[in-house]
């Protein structure tokens, strides 16, 4: 078992996974590229990472992350935003015969996270005006399920969430994981989170929603969402690559040092940064 201490520069990585690093190039500033953040991710004993871009797919720069730093698993996908065409579904199979593992429903594009920013511009909304969700969705699913890979909400509104995550898992989709729900423009209830979690769904609770600067969610909030839902539906992740940022992997040390002072043991810890993400990644 990972030996894990309240001091963050003593905490051991070793066999854990950080399932939401952002990396160069990008069209914001990161701290690091796709190869250096495999190469300290792999020397902190990481098992796995995975690259996340809000503006293109990251499966095949996995694949070249992966042979340069072969000490590592490093995985990618798509996310559906406009850059890439939004709800497209030629993405999605390009991203996933390529060996993605995630596709992540609209992040900069939801019109969620447009109206939480006070933007005007038209955003991609799952549902239509009838409440349903967007037909393109089902075909979606399909692509997911064939592939056995991990549908991710993005930063689409609550409504939307459980309307997704309902059909999703009702097609057959097995990995369905809600981004980040402790983010402020997501902001997912607990009770809410109770439901998901009852239909089989997975809780992405990244370390920045913690660290955002200027919108710091307390994490003794994050820390009583996961004793509420549970831990065994709960994945840690940092969310990190901001180049205002520190590594992801002192990232990763400093969260699981600060829910150790909340209490947490090291197997749980354990479990909630290792064996659920490597059971959504299908790692051996």
């Amino acid at each position: 078992m990972t030996t894990l201490s309240f001091d963050p520069e003593t905490v051991n990585l070793g066999g854990l996974a950080d399932m939401h690093i952002h990396t160069a190039p990008d069209v914001r500033a990161r701290l690091l590229d796709d190869l250096d953040a495999a190469r300290q991710a792999a020397e902190a004993g990481l098992g796995a990472i995975v690259l996340k871009s809000h503006i293109t797919c990251t499966a095949d720069r996995a694949t070249i992350a992966q042979k340069a730093v072969p000490a590592i698993r490093v995985f990618g996908g798509v996310t559906l935003n406009a850059a890439i065409g939004g709800l497209n579904l030629a993405a999605v199979e390009a991203a996933l015969t390529l060996g993605g593992r995630i596709v992540w429903l609209p992040t900069v594009s939801a019109q969620n996270h447009l109206s939480y920013r006070g933007s005007t511009t038209a955003g991609i909304n799952l549902l239509t005006s009838d409440d349903k969700l967007q037909p393109t969705l089902f075909d979606v699913f399909d692509l997911v399920r064939q592939h056995d890979a991990i549908l991710a909400t993005g930063h689409v509104s609550v409504r939307e969430i459980v309307a997704l995550v309902r059909a999703a898992v009702a097609a057959g989709v097995r990995k369905v994981v809600v981004t980040h729900p402790e983010m402020p423009w997501v902001d997912v209830p607990a009770s809410t989170q109770e439901e998901l979690r009852d239909l089989g769904a997975f809780f992405e609770r990244c370390y920045v929603s913690a660290k955002f600067l200027g919108e710091e969610v307390a994490l003794a909030q994050i820390a009583s969402n996961i004793r509420q839902v549970g831990i065994a539906s709960t994945v840690l992740a940092t969310d990190y690559g901001a180049a205002t940022l520190p590594p992801p992997v002192e990232g990763m040390r400093s969260y699981i040092a600060a829910l150790l002072a909340e209490g947490f043991t090291p197997r749980e810890i354990q479990l909630m940064a290792g064996g659920n993400p490597a059971e959504l990644l299908g790692l051996d």
